[in-house]
């Protein structure tokens, strides 16, 4: 056979070997062309009386990360055309068949009298791990590396090459529903008591462990194929599978607010599908599953958690003409909760760091959080003592800036004051190397402002990270007036390094991520003030989906650093631009009843050390009303959430402080859990259409003040109507053209 994605080879025992090998990419993806030699394999195999049987390994670090999702994206486009040309009817037959193409190969794989056996090491997810459940035997590698998982749910699809009605007969209905809801990627020997594969070995024995289950008369038949198989969890409709349903959906209901209909479908489908033979039960899945790739969700989610993310993860913005930069050696100023984590995930890529703070001890403490965090993922069995070790080994904890003297790169992560920033910043600009770069860790302050205290602007650049700095994985790259492009390439080929995920945002007070999530947190405000109940406002702000409620939210990061930031906002821009209603709060919650919020354990809530928190009673008082909740608008309180958020990046847009339609939804998302099923706060607006987006600002606008009156970029749009993604688009088809 003449294949290019797989090396196809039998040994003297007739038992084939088909490596998955795609030529120029780092990772194997499912696309037309690996379709297509895969089918030629499984007629290979079926056909040839001499060939026993099959494994499939990869011949690459990792298995497959799945579908390429630009495929999914291609057929949507597709579609669309036909609509036109065609008609709806024969534009829906060929999506159809088109997106359950894979589903059906797989079903030949499974079908075809042979054993296939899937040999898996690294990622295997999606479509990959797809098909390795259509394998009749599946052995992982036992290294932590090596992972399986459905995550489609996490970019607003659903698993649609049979993962659904697999998983649901492999495991109990409801654990099965809860991996699909999570999406989550396990590892292997979870994988193994979970019942989703058969063996765990070392990586050098993976492919004959494969080949023995092959040689030891392994079957070509699916234990669903096989006459009187039975659900692990019994008929849908039997008392066992009627204590799963309906729990099953009030838990859907709980944890979605019904804003993801792949959600909805997977509840769909596994129980539709468990009650029918399995071809149907497929058809079921790829019926429900044509339905969810044609949602704006799905769309929406699609582009911005996928295609747009791994676009800026692989250097987007990136100065082209700047070289890589190999950082061998980073340093932290400041051991505070910030600059501890800062310092942790920097160790846990590789580099050395130097964690400076005003003590030795200060600093120790700081080292002291990296250890924390090892010693939880040894007791959880996911790092070993040793790795702990050699992390721990990479921090040099110190009182002494001259210990910066040969870092690439220097990160002053201390308290928000200016001044303070400014002492530092002249204490390590004393020691570094000419060539090494500066970044601020701040929240709020310019980048711009706290460079006029640099001797070198050009190589100062601003790098925020999200509290806590080790789960978040947003971090924003600001560029001051005067920040150089090699110390912005520098920054972001930092944050790469670490594993997070960029954006590159001009320089002005709050940047992007907190200018919205302070319209978040101040709406929340307004809204207790207005007399709505404090349950109310927490509990519609996650319904219109958000991850947290305002109130919570703002106890997280604390109330007096609130108060504090709109304080200086008044000194500096005056009294018109913050609101007296939430000034009025905040002063009330944190000068006259000391309520600071987590870090003193009250805030809006109350915090007891044995027991969950709870909304503080003492908001009611606070209240100079309080509205029926029977009366109040719950659609249009979720509105003002959304709608407050994306405004305030509308006008990012226009002030140029984002410059990149992509940046604004990942950071929206990753940054501060804007609404994922709308694809970010500037998708929101698109899906929306401009013109309805302005006339529903309006009406809040003329209801509830001006600060929700579109600005003119908007009102712009809304008469011309372009979107966000025009100029992205108009780059895209330039760029292929060119290609072409």
């Amino acid at each position: 056979m003449n294949l290019k994605n797989f090396r196809f080879e039998t040994d003297a025992d007739g038992i084939a070997l088909a490596t998955w090998d795609s030529p120029g990419r780092s990772m194997n993806v499912i696309t037309p062309e690996v379709m297509d030699e895969l089918g030629r394999i499984i007629d290979k195999v079926a056909g040839d009386e001499t060939i026993k049987g099959c494994v499939i390994t990869s011949g690459k670090e990792a298995f497959s990360g799945g579908a390429d999702l630009t495929m999914l994206q291609g057929l949507g486009a597709e579609y669309k055309r036909l609509v036109k040309a065609k008609g709806e009817e024969e534009a829906m037959r060929f999506f159809f068949e088109e997106s359950r193409k894979l589903s059906l190969l797989y079903r030949r794989l499974e079908t075809c009298g042979k054993p296939f056996a899937a040999a898996i090491h690294g990622v295997c997810l999606g479509g990959a791990f797809e098909l390795a459940l259509a394998c009749h035997f599946r052995v992982l590698s036992d290294v932590d590396a090596t992972r399986v998982g459905l995550p489609e749910i996490k970019v607003g699809l659903f698993p649609g090459a049979g993962g659904t009605q697999r998983v649901a007969r492999l495991m109990q209905t409801g654990d099965a529903l809860q991996m699909l809801f999570k999406g989550e990627q396990i590892r292997p020997l979870m994988a193994k008591n979970m019942g989703l594969v058969h063996a765990v070995a070392s990586r050098d024995r993976i492919v004959e462990t494969a080949k023995e289950w092959i040689r030891g008369g392994g079957k070509g038949i699916a234990p669903w194929d096989v006459q009187g198989f039975k659900l692990p969890s019994n008929k849908v409709y039997s008392p066992a599978g009627m204590q799963i349903w309906p729990p099953a959906n009030a838990i859907y209901r709980r944890e979605t607010h019904d804003n993801y209909p792949a959600a909805k479908a997977i509840l769909q489908a596994v129980y539709e599908g468990l009650q029918l033979p399995m071809d149907r039960a497929l058809t079921v899945e790829s019926r429900y599953f044509a339905k969810i790739l044609r949602s704006k969700e799905a769309a929406a989610m699609i582009r911005t958690l996928f295609v747009s993310m791994q676009e800026l993860n692989k250097g987007a913005r990136r100065p082209a003409d700047v070289p890589p930069s190999k950082l061998r050696k980073v340093g932290v100023v400041g051991a505070g909760f910030m600059g501890a984590g800062i310092a942790y995930v920097t160790a846990l890529a590789g580099m050395d760091v130097v964690l400076v703070d005003q003590t030795l001890e200060a600093a120790e403490k700081g080292k002291a959080y990296s250890h924390k965090l090892v010693s939880d993922q040894i007791m959880k069995g996911r790092a070993k003592t040793a790795d702990r070790d050699a992390l721990l080994a990479r921090i040099r904890a110190t009182a002494d800036y001259a210990d910066l003297k040969d870092c690439d790169l220097v990160i002053e992560a201390v308290f928000e004051d200016p001044k303070v920033k400014a002492e530092v910043i002249a204490k390590v600009e004393a020691v570094i190397r000419p060539r090494a770069i500066f970044a601020s860790n701040t929240s709020t302050l310019p980048i711009s402002g706290l460079a006029q205290s640099s001797a070198r602007p050009k190589q100062f650049v601003g790098i925020h990270f999200f509290s806590p700095v080790e789960k978040m994985m947003l971090v924003e790259v600001i560029e001051g007036k005067k920040t150089g492009d090699r110390a912005l390439a520098v920054a972001l080929d930092y944050v790469r390094a670490i594993k997070k995920t960029p954006i590159v945002v001009n320089d002005a007070r709050g940047f992007y991520a907190n200018r919205c999530v302070m319209a978040y947190v101040r709406e929340g405000h307004l809204m207790l003030m207005e007399g709505v109940p404090p349950a109310m406002v927490e509990n519609v702000a996650r319904q219109a989906g958000m991850p947290v409620g305002p109130l919570s939210l703002n106890d997280e990061v604390a109330l007096d650093l609130a108060l504090k930031i709109l304080k200086a906002t008044k000194a500096q821009v005056g009294p018109e631009a913050i609101d007296p209603a939430q000034e009025k709060l905040l002063v009330a919650m944190v000068e006259k009843e000391g309520r600071l919020g987590r870090k003193n354990r009250k805030g809006f809530y109350d915090y007891p050390e044995n027991g969950p928190k709870r909304l503080w009673p003492g908001l009611a008082a606070l209240q100079e009303r309080k509205l029926d909740p029977d009366a109040i608008d719950v659609e249009e309180l979720k509105q003002r959430f959304l709608v407050a958020q994306a405004l305030e990046a509308a006008r990012t847009v226009e002030e140029k402080v984002i410059t990149d339609p992509r940046e604004a939804d990942v950071g929206s998302i990753l940054g501060f859990g804007f609404a994922p099923f709308t694809g970010g706060t500037l998708s929101y607006i698109d899906g929306m259409g401009a013109a309805a987006f302005v006339e529903l600002a309006k009406k809040l606008a003329k209801k509830h003040g001006d600060r929700f009156k579109p600005n003119r970029l908007l009102n712009r749009m809304a008469r011309d109507g372009s979107t966000f993604y025009d100029a992205v688009a108009r780059v895209a088809a330039a760029e292929a053209k060119k290609a072409a």
